[in-house]
Parts: structure tokens; C-alpha cells; sequence
């Protein structure tokens, strides 16, 4: 089998977990005996771009006429069995599946976001949930207020970009939804229930998981919807050390908040950045994982982290955390002859409100041991590369059968 892999790369300045996901399954599939043809666009390539190329980009995010020219050349030499999409923002453009089913080429399309309707792609602004655009023929809340990198003018053209291709991401031949929460999502878009698949994302084994530590752990991006915020005021409503060490690993916009929390209490660590390396001990140093975002979060993928570790996870009911943690009704695992089998869940959640959060951490603290198990096996079940790239290939398949 033969796949053309097209994704847009985020910059490298802003860590981004899709380029993570897309990179690992590349050399996955190539593991799994699949011909891989990357079709990669960077948005780093930007400044270097000449002047005609800078002048076309307005238009890009509609069209992106070079890319359609070098993919529409692309697929003509290797005629692919399928094209998956990932990211198509602003180098690609959705007019990629166009191309492809021109060529008689299926399309399949991971949904990392939610842009087929949101000009942002996280249904967040100003420090909440928003929702103004869905159900609009065209987003102009969106551009109301600078939702697309902050421009009025770039949200305008992201705005016109979404209404243009709303045919165009509907002639998708099969989307897979990370999550049960973004295969509601696309129901909501008018996606027919059968062209979408709940397939979510694997991380490589760690290994078998460690005695558990001590305290919690937040590892994420610092920023408003990851809930660091709501995490340092439910933590303050408990004593000094009351629950043990609260670690946090990352960076981001209210790394001041962090930072001066972290000197005005023991029991708060401040991690910083953490590679690769230092995630992994983290993990080992942790009793329970914390997801505690105010949006509604696709797929946080230190969840998946925290299972494969054996550590429980504690976070809001929101977006795809329920389903991640086996608490919502699409968190099944195959079964015997394909029926649903028995889920045990390996963590809890609490609606995202200070009192709630701090009324869980003690109970999740002393809970933590007693299903570190669970979280293990949820991994193995659900998040292993071994189960997920099965669910992949017969994605693939069901479609070159067609």
C-alpha cells in the first residue's frame, strides 16, 4: 500500500504535539510495511519565501496554488492509494482534496482541532469556551475579534477560507476522530456517522510502569486554556503541603504566574521546559497526572503519557479528557468479535471550577495507588501503537476495497 502524507508543519519556535503525532506516524506506518510519500509544507518557510510567493499568501489558506501544482505532479508519478491529511493550513489549503479525488485518490483526514468551523481552532477566546461560529455560513465573530492570530485581516481571510471549502472538507472520504468528543464535533458539521472513526493517537511503551511517587504533576503548555490558572487557585484553597508537592513542567505565556507561585510556597515546584528525559521523570516522580484544561481539549497527549507510566490522571470534563481516561460512553475497547468489552476507568474528572478541582486532589491523592493499573491497562487496551496502527491499516483498507 502506498500513502501520500500531507501536513502543514507548525513553526518549530512553538512546540507543536500534531507535528510530534505526524512525524511518529510516518515511521510507524513505514514500520508496518506501508510506502510512505511525505508531502510536507513548513510554516518556517515563510520568511525565506520570495516576494511572489509572500504575495500569494493571503490566497493560500483558499487555494495555495504552488502546492496543488507540486501535489497534483506528486500524485500523478506515484499514484497513492490513499491521501491523509493532517494539518493543510496556510501552504496546503483544503482545495488538496480536490486535487486528490481528481486523481481518483480517497482522502482521509485526522481532525486535530476544530477548524472546520472555528477560524482559532480551539472554540476559546478571551478565557472561555466560544462557540459564536458554529452553525454561521460564514465565522464573522471570528474576525470581530482577531480570532486568527490575532488580525483582523488574517481572520477575515480564514473566515472566507472556512465558508469557501465547507463542501470541500464534506467530500472527505473518512475522517478520523481522535476522540468520541470530535466525532460529535463533525456529526454537528453534517459528517454522516459512517465516513467517521474514532481512532486515537499512540505514544512508543515507556516500559512497565514504576512504583508510583508522590504529589501531582501538570505538564503542558503555560497558557489560559490548558488551566493553570484554575489549577494554582484550587491549590491554594489547601494548607501549605497538604498534598504534597505540586511539579509543573512547561512553558508559556503565564510562566510569571507559575514562577511566582512557585516562590511563594513549598509544596509547588516549577519544573521549567522539560525534554524528553525529563518528562520521563516527571512521570516516575508523580502519583497523579493533572489535565485540567478550560477548553475543550482534543487530545492532551500527557494523558496517554500519564497512562503509559501507570499514573492516574485527575482532570475537567471537557473535550476529549473523558473519553482518554475511559469515563465517557465512546471510551470502549474492542472485544470478542468486535463488541464493546468492559472499561475500567484510570482517573476521574470534575467540572472545570476551582472548588470542584480542590475538592478532587485529596481524594485522587489517596485513590492514586489503587488504579495505577488501570491506567496501565487502559494504555495497553486503547493508546498502544500495536492496537492503534491495526485500527490505521483498516482505515486504509476499507477504503482502497471501496
Amino acid at each position: 500500500m502506498k500513502v501520500v502524507v500531507a501536513h502543514n508543519r507548525y513553526r518549530e519556535a512553538q512546540p507543536s504535539g500534531e507535528n510530534v503525532v505526524v512525524d511518529s506516524e510516518i515511521t510507524q506506518l513505514a514500520a508496518a510495511g506501508v510506502e510512505v510519500v511525505p508531502f510536507l509544507r513548513s510554516s518556517d518557510e515563510i520568511p525565506a519565501m520570495p516576494a511572489t510567493g509572500k504575495a500569494l499568501l493571503p490566497i493560500s489558506p483558499s487555494y495555495a496554488p504552488t502546492a496543488q501544482r507540486d501535489l497534483d505532479r506528486l500524485l500523478a508519478e506515484h499514484r497513492p492509494d490513499v491521501l491523509h491529511l493532517h494539518n493543510p493550513y496556510p501552504l496546503i489549503s483544503p482545495w488538496a482534496i480536490r486535487t486528490a479525488h481528481r486523481h481518483g485518490v480517497p482522502v482521509v483526514h485526522t481532525v486535530h482541532n476544530y477548524r472546520q468551523v472555528c477560524s482559532a481552532g480551539l472554540y476559546f477566546r478571551d478565557g472561555r469556551i466560544c462557540t459564536d461560529c458554529r452553525g454561521r455560513a460564514i465565522g464573522l465573530p471570528g474576525v470581530r475579534h482577531r480570532c486568527y492570530r490575532g488580525s483582523r485581516a488574517q481572520s477575515a481571510v480564514m473566515a472566507a477560507t472556512l465558508a469557501v471549502h465547507r463542501s470541500t472538507w464534506r467530500s472527505v472520504d473518512r475522517f478520523i476522530a481522535l476522540t468520541s468528543a470530535v466525532a460529535e464535533h463533525l456529526r454537528g458539521y453534517g459528517i454522516p456517522a459512517e465516513r467517521i472513526v474514532v481512532k486515537p493517537n499512540a505514544i512508543a511503551d515507556p516500559g512497565p510502569p514504576s512504583p508510583i511517587g508522590d504529589g501531582f504533576l501538570f505538564l503542558g503548555r503555560l497558557t489560559p486554556e490548558k488551566g493553570i490558572e484554575l489549577l494554582l487557585d484550587a491549590w491554594r484553597r489547601h494548607p501549605d503541603g497538604a498534598l504534597g508537592t505540586l511539579r509543573i513542567g512547561g512553558d508559556g505565556e503565564l510562566r510569571p504566574l507559575v514562577e511566582q507561585a512557585a516562590a511563594g510556597r513549598a509544596d509547588i515546584d516549577f519544573l521549567g521546559p522539560l525534554d524528553r528525559a525529563g518528562v520521563r521523570d516527571a512521570l516516575r516522580a508523580t502519583a497523579v497526572v493533572l489535565a485540567v484544561s478550560t477548553w475543550h481539549d482534543v487530545l492532551p497527549t500527557v494523558v496517554i503519557e500519564a497512562l503509559a507510566s501507570g499514573r492516574a490522571v485527575l482532570g475537567t470534563a471537557l473535550g476529549g479528557i473523558p473519553y482518554l481516561i475511559g469515563l465517557d460512553a465512546g471510551a470502549v475497547r474492542p472485544g470478542a468479535g468486535g463488541q464493546a468489552g468492559a472499561v475500567h476507568p484510570a482517573g476521574w474528572v470534575v467540572a472545570p471550577e476551582p472548588a470542584a478541582l480542590a475538592a478532587a486532589l485529596p481524594s485522587a491523592l489517596a485513590n492514586a495507588a489503587a488504579l495505577a493499573g488501570a491506567a496501565r491497562t487502559r494504555y495497553e487496551q486503547t493508546f498502544h501503537p500495536d492496537v492503534v496502527m491495526k485500527q490505521h491499516l483498516d482505515i486504509y483498507a476499507a477504503l482502497t476495497r471501496r
